[in-house]
Formats: C-alpha cells, structure tokens, sequence
C-alpha cells in the first residue's frame, strides 16, 4: 500500500540546533529512495507503507546511536486506494484552484 506521511522527528537532550540530525534522516530517505520533500518544520516522503516506516525506525536508530537519549516524533500519514495520487499531485491540485 502507498502512504505518504508528514515527518517530524525531533531529537531531546542534545540542544536547540537539530540540524545534524535531520541531515541524517535527509541521508537515510534518500538511501531508501523514496520521494521526500524537506520543509521547514519537517518531511514529507512517499512510498510504499513498509519502506517508509522502516525509514521512520532507522531515522530513531541512528539518532539514538548519535547521542540522543530521547525523541519525539509527529507523523501525519495519509494513504488512498481508489486511485494513485502523488505528493507533486496533490500541490498541483491545489496551485491549479488558486
């Protein structure tokens, strides 16, 4: 089954800058291969369900590994299957009514 999600993983304990640890979630997406989108306050990925929670379980892995004692995440996850829509469809949809 497709999802696409809405990721915020926040690391606690390790400071106000996160920046580190969300440039190795960057990494891990883009390892997986799926189609992410950064934005300010998270990523958005889509894929298939399995592929993109085990990226959601490696991010926490390896953020753990660097140091972090504590994190919390927000994920948001959609999924449809009376047809295929892409995050680029949905933007498009919504650029075509402004």
């Amino acid at each position: 089954m497709k999802v696409i999600i809405d990721l915020c993983v926040v690391p606690l304990g390790v400071g106000v800058s996160v920046s580190k640890y969300v440039a190795v979630c960057q990494k891990i997406i883009q390892k997986a291969g799926l189609t992410s989108e950064l934005h300010a306050y998270g990523t958005n990925i889509e894929g298939e369900w399995d592929a993109v929670f085990d990226v959601v379980k490696q991010c926490h892995e390896q953020i753990h590994g660097m140091g972090a004692p504590r994190i919390t995440t927000t994920i948001k996850a959609g999924t449809r299957i009376d047809r295929e829509q892409t995050m680029a469809d949905k933007v498009k949809s919504v650029k075509e009514k402004v």
